[in-house]
């Protein structure tokens, strides 16, 4: 059976309350907005703590790095860390694509979605991140440092590609995605 995708999730949760009002005219609209935001919020929620995860086991990387006196690995691992943690905060803090009545740019149903895809996008992404750093750390636990070198660029790489796909999202919610 295939895992349920975040905004199906959601709309299984509604309570009857819910339900009942879906029947007022006007606010079924209102509601599966609601829902796309709210699948996007659990979805970013997902990523970042993958990105957390990932974090914490680059640091550990880090020490194991310095306690075998790898000094020419150790500032790009920390600039790593620090672009993993970045990436993490600004999809933490990002915009859950709320935009109110007043607002010059409306994010309506087909921005959301494509939000949504945006987030999916990025869990893979930061799945991948995180696989790649977990194999990292077990070649270092296991005295394998040869390749170190290149799984930091392979990763570094990762991690651009998965900001470049977060930037994208952000346009979308501005309104300046083609």
């Amino acid at each position: 059976m295939t895992p349920k995708k975040p905004l199906e999730r959601v709309q299984e949760s509604e309570k009857l309350l819910e339900r009942m009002m879906l029947a007022l005219p006007g606010f079924r609209g209102y509601q599966l907005r609601e829902q796309r935001r709210e699948a996007d919020k659990l979805v970013r929620n997902h990523i970042y703590d993958v990105l957390e995860h990932a974090r914490d086991d680059m640091t550990k990387c880090l020490q194991v790095l310095s306690d075998s006196k790898s000094s020419e690995l150790i500032e790009p691992m920390n600039r790593l860390i620090a672009r993993i943690d970045r990436v993490a905060e600004k999809v933490n803090h990002a915009s859950y694509g709320y935009s109110g009545y007043f607002d010059s740019v409306k994010i309506e149903e087909p921005e959301l979605d494509r939000m949504l895809a945006y987030d999916t996008q990025l869990m893979d992404l930061a799945r991948k991140l995180s696989d790649g750093v977990s194999g990292f750390r077990k070649d270092l636990e296991q005295n394998r440092p040869e390749n170190a070198r290149s799984t930091q660029q392979a990763l570094d790489s990762a991690l651009t590609d998965m900001e470049a796909s977060f930037d994208q999202r952000k346009s979308v919610i501005e309104g300046v995605a083609v």
